[in-house]
């Protein structure tokens, strides 16, 4: 059995002195009427207002900072649905270098345009017929670049763990943390941090019903495989979660709640009109968790991150409409 991966506040502290200055410290937001409505004290931390519009800036920019000069140089690699492709697109351009992403052809088109016009290059794939890991690896080794995976690698979950310090930071104790799950790279940094400053925390995770793989896993007690989910939560579509991360959540986490799409669609909705903020799908399921009671015994505070709010007008008034 492979030794558990060995990441620690530290490490995230780290990474936090590198961001500053390049990452936003992006605001907490509350809403007495979502008080009310869930009865707890929530704290919404709106990485949707982080660069590139998601939280994963912060991982892709801490993982590139480390790579040695001479590497870095020749260009980094990257595969990702889209908000990872943009954040290490933007990362490789603020350091000097160049990216190639290799993404989905059914991403959305406004991830793809967002990538491209932070200077990289784009190779699409099938994320139904093709194993992209594989092909992120061929790419790589065949162009002589770094691969930045989207969550499997200790400095992004490190870089990602950052968001929750500074909520930590910012608001102090929490009896709960709601964080979405896809490859589990954002929950398990955000859950070294808080079990490291708050060991009584609540870790929850929250997937799309659809995309239950990190429930499962946790439940069986090892990584699960399911067929890639069809969910309008395009950040959460991935069939298993990460080695690394799901040798850390097995130990950090302790509940996965589930949500319909209907019900990240409501969400995304008392966002824009309650909170005033635009949230795409998958960084709209803490939210949706908490208003729909997923929740099970919900404690006085509760903090939520809200990943990301890459969503194109037209995609949004689809699905929030009526």
């Amino acid at each position: 059995m492979p030794a558990e991966p060995h990441l620690t506040l530290d490490d995230v502290r780290a990474a936090a002195a590198r961001l500053a200055g390049v990452a936003h410290r992006t605001p907490v937001l509350t809403s007495r009427t979502l008080d009310a409505r869930v009865g707890a004290r929530v704290f919404i931390k709106c990485e949707n207002f982080q660069r590139v519009g998601a939280f994963k800036f912060r991982g892709a920019y801490n993982a590139a900072k480390q790579l040695p000069p001479e590497q870095l140089a020749k260009g980094i690699a990257a595969f990702s649905s889209g908000n990872h492709a943009q954040a290490v697109a933007l990362a490789a351009r603020e350091l000097g270098t160049t990216a190639v992403i290799l993404m989905p052809e059914d991403a959305p088109e406004s991830k793809k345009q967002a990538t491209l016009g932070y200077g990289a290059e784009v190779v699409t794939y099938d994320r139904y017929t093709q194993e992209r890991g594989a092909l992120g690896e061929g790419l790589a080794k065949d162009r002589g670049l770094a691969l930045i995976p989207p969550y499997d690698h200790l400095d992004v979950i490190a870089g990602q763990g950052t968001a929750a310090l500074e909520l930590l930071e910012d608001i102090g104790e929490l009896d709960a943390l709601v964080v979405p799950v896809g490859g589990g790279g954002l929950i398990a940094g955000s859950a070294v941090v808080a079990k490291s400053l708050y060991p009584a925390v609540r870790m929850i995770g929250v997937e799309p019903e659809a995309g239950d793989d990190t429930k499962r896993s946790l439940e069986s007690g090892e990584r699960v495989t399911i067929p890639v989910p069809r969910t309008i939560a395009d950040g959460q579509m991935l069939p298993s979660p990460g080695e690394i991360t799901f040798a850390l959540n097995q130990r950090l986490v302790d509940a996965i709640a589930l949500v319909s799409d209907e019900e990240i669609v409501d969400a995304m909705r008392f966002a824009f009109e309650r909170l005033k903020i635009v949230l795409e799908p998958s960084g709209a399921t803490p939210l949706a968790a908490l208003l729909s009671g997923r929740v099970e015994n919900l404690p006085p505070r509760v903090g939520i991150i809200a990943s990301g709010g890459n969503i194109d007008t037209r995609r949004f008034a689809e699905l929030t409409a009526g």
